[in-house]
């Protein structure tokens, strides 16, 4: 027996190295005066919002956060602090400023975060039921309220994952075994989509090994929504040339425009020719709680009916709902494909695979290791209920629709009216290159900090758009927006 295993020596060697290990364990006491300290950092950071500048140009991010180099020891948590403070939120973008108008806000509502922060003391696993029984049942009972929320029937599942990229995957990988498509298919196979739907399917259908699937790209009219006639004209020409149409992917709530696609008319050409019917409703999915009405009376739930009649669904709680970063939802009809698509066996795991009440998310995605995200989802809605987050909804479209009118007034040019919460629009002076001026006057507008608008091109056409989605932005935000853009202009070389 070497010295090394002599349970004497061994003891010795624990017994010194117990107390540094222990040191992870903070007391009571520790614990209460860091948490003295993240609550004052807290309702500093949420005090400075209102009158705080969304964007910050960054310089060369160098220095203070490159202090993991020298890795010198402990350093008490005001400094910590400090350095997060001057070396990361006073640079770049604040997403939780309610002027963060750009790209698809997220949220971070602070009962969100709560559940985040239980979910790491807790450290509940949330992968297999066995584990985490508790932990799984909450997620798949948020799985089971957002089903009936899209009018899906009984039995009906999914996943919460860490974002719409994710979700989306799942989904056509779903849609894969569903299909039973083998490698020597695939050549034949029809996607179809728009040029509007979001880069993270182009970016799953190569993970999940469709890349020599063949994309049907469906024009869209005159409000960037697909064009369901040219579908259906497609579909039955791909069919009549002895190609296997397999899956369409439609939209609910462009990146671009906030655009929704004419769900049930797509509904209507998937069941008839057997394709998966699959919905990218990652920003826009949530609209359809709204209470509203268009001008012309329709109401918004309306044109999200045909949600109830897709395959599967992509939603991201962490836009529509107001929750911190890293929380959407893939829901899927087909559970036994989904599964089927997704599960493992291992012998070390043969415990798990006992009595189990409830589905595993690690036999429904590619997670094993899974963080117990659905608490950011859970805490908030039973803090409180539903009610408050329709009413955010309905005012994040009143608020789009305000801008819009108020920008026509001011001579911009402006796109579609908007579906959602998304408004774009443009400069061009007459005589000059629209392009070229709408371009300055967003860089002025991003110059001045407030507010953060970003740009997107449709048609060769540059055009800036103002996404509302935060839960802290409200009139008095769109106001200063507005002010911004006035003094844009009335500083305009054009």
């Amino acid at each position: 027996m070497s010295p090394q295993d002599n349970l004497p020596f061994l003891e010795q060697q624990l017994a010194a190295l117990e107390p540094e290990a222990r040191s992870l364990e903070p007391d009571a006491r520790q614990r209460a005066e860091w948490m003295a300290q993240l609550q004052r950092e807290t309702d500093a950071f949420i005090g400075g919002l209102e009158h705080g500048k969304a964007y910050r140009k960054a310089g060369p991010m160098t220095g203070i956060l490159e202090s993991l180099r020298q890795m010198t020891g402990p350093v008490p948590l005001d400094e910590v602090l400090y350095e997060l403070r001057e070396g990361m939120l006073a640079k770049g973008l604040n997403p939780a400023s309610g002027g963060h108008l750009a790209y698809i806000p997220g949220g971070g509502i602070f009962a969100g975060a709560m559940g985040d922060f239980l979910a790491a003391v807790y450290n509940q696993y949330a992968g297999v039921y066995y584990g985490g029984p508790g932990a799984v049942k909450i997620e798949n009972e948020l799985l089971r309220w957002l089903c009936r929320m899209m009018a899906y029937p009984a039995g009906s599942l999914g996943n919460l994952t860490s974002g719409g990229s994710v979700a989306n995957l799942i989904a056509l990988v779903t849609a894969r075994e569903a299909h039973g498509l083998q490698v020597s298919d695939l050549a034949k196979c029809c996607i179809y989509l728009t040029s509007q739907v979001h880069h993270c399917v182009h970016k799953a259908i190569r993970i999940a090994g469709l890349s020599s699937v063949r994309i049907q790209t469906i024009p869209t009219d005159s409000h960037f929504r697909m064009d369901s006639e040219m579908l259906q004209r497609q579909v039955a020409q791909d069919r009549m040339a002895g190609l296997r149409p397999f899956l369409v992917v439609a939209s609910a709530g462009t990146t671009d425009t906030g655009a929704i696609d004419p769900l049930d008319a797509i509904a209507d050409c998937c069941v008839a020719n057997g394709i998966w019917f699959h919905v990218d409703a990652a920003y826009g999915g949530f609209f359809a709680l709204s209470r509203l009405s268009y001008p012309n009376g329709k109401k918004v739930s309306e044109v999200f009916r045909g949600l109830s009649r897709s395959d599967s669904v992509a939603i991201d709680p962490h836009k529509g709902l107001f929750l911190p970063y890293g929380l959407g939802a893939v829901l899927i009809r087909d559970v036994a494909s989904q599964y089927k698509a997704h599960y493992y066996r291992a012998a070390y795991m043969q415990d798990a695979f006992a009595a189990q009440e409830e589905l595993s998310p690690a036999d429904l995605s590619p997670e094993m290791t899974k963080h117990f995200r659905g608490l950011r989802l859970w805490l908030p809605l039973r803090l409180y209920g539903l009610a408050p987050f329709v009413a955010n909804l309905d005012e994040k479209i009143l608020l789009c629709r305000y801008f819009y009118h108020k920008v026509q007034a001011m001579g911009l040019e402006t796109g579609p009216y908007p579906d959602t919460s998304i408004c774009i629009f443009r400069f061009a002076p007459p005589g000059e290159d629209a392009n070229e001026a709408t371009r300055a006057l967003l860089d002025r507008v991003v110059d001045d900090g407030r507010v953060f608008l970003s740009s997107t091109t449709l048609e060769g056409q540059f055009w800036i758009r103002l996404a509302v989605l935060s839960f802290r932005t409200h009139l008095s935000t769109i106001k200063i927006c507005l002010e911004v853009l006035q003094n844009a202009l009335n500083s305009s070389k054009f």
